[in-house]
């Protein structure tokens, strides 16, 4: 069996546009001949491959296949500049990659600025599972914390993310008043990003005890901990980039003073599209190397 190109352009085009009628208009063909494209590869699959709603998405089995198409939209594009014959007219590829939040949010776009080669699609995580989305065959590259290797990648160590242990000095006068001890941490309400974060619970075996803290909000965005920080509502690890001018105006302390918290992060990306991915990888580097520690 065989896919066919213009089924799979199809098929890739109303993922990324989200309806055959958008799809059908980048590819400047009609509606039915997408609709046509994608129905005839379903039925060679024997596969629904695309959920029809506002917007379509991918199917379990369509994404799967629509990794494999942007891989193959890679090489290809790789190959064609090689031989000197590239359409620069064509869309760029897009490479899906997942990258942990509190890195989106501090310096990972500044690996987008100078980048022409590809698009990329984003999803986030937390650092200790980012990877997890590589493992799953669902992203070409991820930044991730220290997990292991991941089977079929190569591995790019970047240096550390420096985060503080924050709250209002409001928070800390109400929640330790014997100061920051085992006790007043299990019952002071800790911030984290969903059930998987345990930032708050290492800082404080590394600096106080092993214990796990009180229960706060849960809240999936790095910009809202910063909000939330400063609204009182709870302490947590804020990426030290973020809160270093609210530190420094004593709109937020440390829980104990001089304790930062280093995430060693990692790009890891499929090894088999090393070359395809090269100028992706050399942005990552780069910005990596203006704005994380260097890991010792």
């Amino acid at each position: 069996m065989r896919l066919d190109s213009a089924q799979l352009a199809a098929f890739v085009a109303v993922l990324q546009h989200g309806s055959f009628e958008r799809a059908a208009r980048a590819l400047h063909v009609t509606p039915s001949a997408v609709s046509q494209r994608i129905a005839r590869l379903e039925d060679q699959l024997g596969l629904v491959l695309v959920a029809r709603g506002t917007p379509c998405i991918a199917t379990p089995h369509g994404e799967r296949l629509a990794r494999h198409a942007e891989a193959v939209a890679l090489a290809e594009r790789d190959v064609l500049g090689g031989l000197g014959v590239l359409d620069t007219d064509e869309a760029l590829p897009v490479v899906r990659i997942a990258v942990n939040a509190d890195s989106l949010a501090t310096w990972f776009v500044d690996a987008l600025a100078g980048l022409r080669a590809m698009r990329v699609d984003v999803v986030i995580d937390n650092e200790d599972h980012s990877a997890d989305w590589l493992r799953r065959g669902e992203v070409m590259a991820a930044v991730a914390g220290e997990t292991g290797a991941v089977a079929g990648c190569d591995r790019q160590p970047l240096g550390s993310l420096r985060y503080r242990a924050t709250a209002t000095p409001g928070f800390v006068a109400r929640h330790f008043t014997a100061g920051v001890t085992a006790d007043e941490l299990r019952a002071a309400p800790a911030l984290s990003f969903n059930t998987f974060d345990r930032l708050q619970a290492r800082w404080a075996e590394r600096y106080v005890a092993a214990v796990e803290p009180g229960i706060g909000h849960r809240l999936p965005s790095t910009q809202a901990f910063v909000e939330a920080t400063l609204a009182g509502v709870g302490w947590a690890l804020n990426p030290e980039a973020l809160v270093v001018d609210a530190l420094a105006q004593a709109r937020l302390c440390e829980l104990v003073a001089n304790t930062p918290f280093d995430i060693p992060l990692v790009w890891h990306y499929v090894r088999r599209l090393d070359g395809v991915l090269k100028p992706l990888t050399d942005a990552v580097i780069r910005a990596a190397q203006r704005h994380l520690i260097v890991t010792t």
